[in-house]
């Protein structure tokens, strides 16, 4: 896909959407279908999907709703996403700036801290609040209030997809408006769940 110049470098972070949080995140279902939309418009798009487990021993993998086929997935003790493993593998693939979508859990932890170091190296970051929360969904709220301020984007995950894409005449347009089609109920309910600031 040619890139719009907004996006030269976009990276889908999942971060961890793990199997035993389940019953304890406010809205976890959501979470979940926001997070599967993600990964399959990024398997159209060509963008690279990285995500985290937290302490995969005690707490368990990542859900199985998103392990199909199997995620690049880091194990961390670490609250930041941004181990020295996850570092390097960004490296590696490439040396510019890179446009970061992140969903996941908890809003005002894993997320925040994630947010903060990619803001803090230069990196460009998108919090897609149809597809983050918090064991106490008030959280949500006080964290991304934070992060607008710190300067990351916060937006819903259709907004980023059709900011990624550009362009409606890009080869990739009709698989992704037809995704946000198929995936308009889920879709809508998280927003008007978990979008309420």
């Amino acid at each position: 896909m040619a890139r719009p110049h907004r996006f030269p470098n976009p990276a889908l972070f999942i971060c961890d959407i793990q199997e035993k949080f389940r019953p304890a995140i406010f809205e976890y279902g959501k979470v979940i279908s926001t997070a599967q939309k993600m990964i399959r418009a990024c398997n159209t798009l060509s963008i690279p999907v990285y995500a985290t487990t937290q302490s995969a021993s005690r707490l368990g993998p990542i859900c199985s709703e998103l392990n199909d086929p199997p995620l690049y997935t880091i194990d961390k003790t670490a609250f930041s996403m941004l181990v020295p493993e996850l570092r390097y593998t960004l490296a590696e693939r490439s040396q510019m700036p890179y446009q970061i979508a992140i969903v996941g859990i908890e809003t005002h932890i894993c997320v925040t801290q994630t947010a903060l170091d990619l803001l803090s190296e230069g990196h460009r970051v998108y919090v897609l609040t149809d597809g983050v929360s918090s064991c106490n969904g008030g959280e949500r709220v006080v964290a991304l209030s934070r992060l607008r301020a710190e300067g990351a984007i916060v937006t819903s995950s259709e907004s980023f997809l059709y900011e990624c894409m550009g362009d409606a005449n890009i080869p990739e347009f009709k698989a992704i408006a037809g995704l946000v089609k198929e995936t308009k109920e889920s879709t809508r309910d998280a927003v008007q769940t978990l979008c309420k600031m």
